[in-house]
């Protein structure tokens, strides 16, 4: 998939419906934001405060990632009470989309000190939360098969190469599973002397806690978030700071399961058309 095109400037109606629900007053500026890989996000600033605009763009599927704005308005009002999510002001749909509103989060995207990380994440997995969001990956098997359909989406010659990596063994389901944001990435991840904010709540699913660890520990992941992935140090610190044996036991043994899909995945991104995820790939292919 390709970056959306950058317009600075919502939609006009959409900007007019915004201001007859008293969301948005006539002398409002748009900024935009560039950190999002497929929706369009501008930064609303004034009117007591500046708020976040998300139109969601229809996109080709993506094999990895959801794009369910329904669902991110859902998470954002059940999870309000923590505080480590933005207050959601309202949602709608528009003829070019869905949109959220909400309000702007302190701080820039996580960059060092893993260990707040792992706090915030085991925060989220400890809640008793009953959303109806779908299934996520449960065990190797299912892990196995989602990189196997990521794979048959792919063409080039590299595919048969990533799918001789296949890791052995088997890990079994757990029955310990929870409301998993499913993106964990650096740039989802804000940090402000208040505290961190968890943003972009599209993807989220009822599953592994281990798949939040997965999907931030990545190479993959913050090498295209971060710019290099974390240290052997890092990994440590942050895994230490989880603080829950058995489910940091589970993330090890599932580790190559993870890193086998996500390089499927850097894979079928390269294929159409991202090409900074060929670093991405290396970095994936090599933790196998």
């Amino acid at each position: 998939m390709t970056l959306l095109p950058a317009t600075t400037y919502p939609p006009s109606d959409l900007v007019d419906d915004l201001r007859d629900r008293d969301l948005v007053g006539p002398g409002v500026a748009f900024q935009i934001l560039y950190g999002g890989r497929t929706n369009q996000v501008w930064k609303v600033l004034g009117g007591g405060g500046d708020k976040v605009l998300k139109l969601y763009r229809a996109t080709p599927r993506n094999p990895l990632f959801r794009n369910d704005p329904e669902l991110e308005a859902e998470c954002l009002r059940a999870l309000e009470p923590t505080g480590f999510v933005p207050r959601l002001r309202a949602a709608g749909a528009h003829k070019s989309g869905h949109w959220v509103f909400y309000d702007h989060a302190p701080g820039s995207p996580w960059r060092k000190n893993p260990e707040g990380v792992a706090t915030l994440l085991r925060s989220l997995h400890e809640l008793e939360l009953r959303i109806q969001a779908p299934k996520g990956c449960n065990g190797s098997a299912d892990l196995a098969d989602h990189a196997e359909q990521i794979l048959n989406a792919c063409t080039s010659d590299t595919r048969a190469l990533v799918a001789k990596l296949r890791p052995a063994g088997h890990v079994p389901a757990t029955k310990h599973t929870c409301l998993i944001h499913a993106d964990t990435v650096a740039g989802n991840i804000l940090v402000a002397p208040t505290g961190m904010t968890l943003i972009d709540w599209q993807c989220p699913a009822w599953g592994d806690p281990c798949e939040d660890i997965a999907m931030f520990l990545s190479p993959a992941m913050q090498c295209l978030y971060r710019g290099s992935p974390l240290t052997q140090t890092e990994e440590a610190l942050f895994l230490n700071a989880y603080g829950v044996p058995e489910t940091v036991a589970r993330f090890r043994e599932l580790r190559p399961w993870y890193a086998w899909r996500m390089a499927a995945y850097c894979l079928w991104r390269m294929e159409n058309g991202a090409a900074d995820y060929a670093r991405s790939l290396e970095l994936e292919v090599a933790a196998l």
